[in-house]
């Protein structure tokens, strides 16, 4: 297994992170560091509870598969009710890796959308948000999580899917239609991406509604006058106001990262609670990364509550360079968010990881859609061959050597995504024989 090492920025909290010091030589205090964390944490949020459902996977070797390769070779048996706490440092005497199943935390939404939006819905609420234009992909699990979220508390969800519109609709793809307000962008149109937001955000705002972009409110988040809120509050807004949230375009999505990275910092304190993870054992986390903001994130919180944890990103979508700059640009903007005397130093929290098989971003390979189907008999996981796949093989594969730390895969959800696969390699699915 590959692996690329990253440079992160570190701020001081409990445990051994204290002696890091700025360029001046000035220690980063640790109540400093616990009133940072407070402030971040100390918010209105979408999810009620940062919990999620953790199982147990173990890990054999199938005697009846013994000619199979990679992950093939293994059989998997899920405890859907494992031990923690205490009793968790013990269970790696055999193979085995816990799974944190965010995908279960809606059925419509996936995990690292949810978290995502768990700190930018209630912004739109407090803005007394009319209506979002957003974009994506004809199978976008962004647009499809965003309508959702928004048509559950009233909030009209206008979007732009690039290309065009499939003679049958599904997976995300449907949802989206069914919860939002779709339109098929032509993919020369679509390339100039801003100003086909900003254009549609005018049309649906109409002569006296207004327009502001995600990232006027993210960088309110700091600067909010909570008398200017509650005279908003209690204004007549008859006009819409149109928020455009940009999914995947440079600043915009490091802006809307530092939601994302709330939202993580909201799980890690829930999972280093003692009777959890806990805040001493060593952690290896295992996720896969289409942008990696998931994986910048867990990174981010994992050091600030000063935890012996290490991030396994699996890289999909793009190569390591790019991964790094966005990881650059996120923390750019949540330094100057948040935290202003953060302090640049050199740390192994996350590992960038090659995928067992790499490939071009959005191709299935022979025999995956049957090994996403033996795990989903054998432990009732459904993972998908283009994203969860790749971060359970990785698992896998680190348990086979892994005795000192605890391996714990997130699993960020996209079976949804699993209708559209069906349609673009029929093939794989209708060929599924026992």
């Amino acid at each position: 297994m590959k692996v690329q090492r990253s440079t992160f920025f570190a701020f001081n909290g409990k445990s051994n992170l204290h002696h890091f010091h700025s360029s001046q030589g000035i220690r980063i205090s640790e109540l400093e560091s616990r009133e940072f964390v407070s402030k971040l944490l100390d918010r209105k949020w979408g999810l009620q509870s940062p919990a999620t459902p953790i199982q147990r996977i173990s890990v054999s070797s199938a005697k009846e598969t013994c000619k199979e390769q990679g992950i093939g070779k293994f059989s998997f048996f899920n405890n859907t009710s494992p031990n923690l706490g205490d009793e968790v440092s013990k269970g790696n005497q055999e193979s085995s890796f816990y799974i944190m199943r965010d995908d279960l935390l809606h059925p419509l939404v996936n995990g690292n959308k949810a978290r995502k939006l768990d700190a930018l819905l209630p912004l739109l609420q407090d803005h007394k948000v009319t209506d979002l234009v957003t974009c994506g992909g004809c199978q976008s699990a962004h647009t499809a999580a965003v309508a959702v979220s928004c048509a559950e508390r009233g909030i009209r969800s206008h979007l732009l899917l690039r290309g065009e519109q499939p003679d049958v609709l599904t997976g995300y793809n449907l949802v989206s239609t069914m919860y939002g307000n779709v339109e098929y962008i032509p993919r020369s149109r679509y390339a100039n991406r801003e100003q086909m937001l900003k254009t549609h955000a005018d049309l649906v705002a109409g002569e006296d509604g207004s327009v502001l972009w995600a990232k006027d409110i993210v960088e309110d988040l700091e600067a909010m006058d909570v008398a200017k809120m509650d005279d908003f509050s209690t204004s007549k807004a008859s006009p819409r106001k149109v928020l455009i949230v940009n999914e995947g375009a440079g600043d915009a999505l490091a802006l809307l990262g530092l939601c994302h990275c709330a939202g993580m910092f909201r799980l890690v304190q829930y999972l280093s609670q003692d009777h959890l993870l806990g805040k001493t054992r060593p952690v290896k986390f295992v996720v896969d990364a289409g942008t990696g903001t998931t994986a910048v994130g867990l990174g981010v919180a994992a050091m600030s509550f000063g935890l012996p944890w290490e991030i396994n990103a699996v890289m999909l979508a793009d190569t390591l360079e790019n991964y790094k700059r966005h990881e650059d640009r996120l923390m750019a903007e949540f330094t100057r968010q948040f935290l202003a005397s953060m302090v640049c130093s050199s740390l192994d929290m996350i590992k960038w990881v090659d995928r067992q098989h790499p490939r071009k971003f959005g191709k299935v390979l022979e025999g995956e859609v049957e090994m996403c189907r033996k795990i989903a008999q054998e432990t009732g996981v459904l993972v998908d061959p283009m994203y969860t796949l790749a971060a359970w093989e990785t698992a896998t594969e680190l348990v086979q050597d892994e005795k000192s730390s605890i391996v714990v895969m997130l699993h960020t959800g996209g079976t949804l995504g699993m209708f559209g696969l069906a349609q673009r390699y029929k093939s794989c699915f209708t060929n599924l024989t026992d």
